[in-house]
């Protein structure tokens, strides 16, 4: 796991923004949101905006988490999905 305090500087469940940056590709958002699904299951409505070249996309999803473990496994398992450059 990754060595974060979110546990000492957060109240849970608390909102917590994810902005996935990855290739642009039709699928991004259903990955995100797949993979969201997988760890916290729920309804999402991830936002979506291309680059200024259209070369990539950003996906912002807001998710409702438990504690800093769910935090760090979206980090983890958003960043492994194909085409993501960064996840913050």
């Amino acid at each position: 796991m990754l060595d974060t305090k979110f546990h000492e500087l957060m109240e849970f469940p608390a909102s917590f923004p994810y902005k996935v940056v990855g290739d642009a590709r039709p699928t991004l958002a259903d990955d995100v949101v797949a993979v969201v699904q997988q760890i916290v299951p729920g309804d999402y409505m991830p936002t979506t905006k291309a680059s200024s070249k259209g070369t990539y996309n950003s996906i912002t999803i807001n998710v409702i988490v438990n504690g800093k473990e769910q935090i760090e496994q979206l980090y983890i398992d958003l960043a492994a999905i194909e085409g993501v450059k960064r996840v913050l």
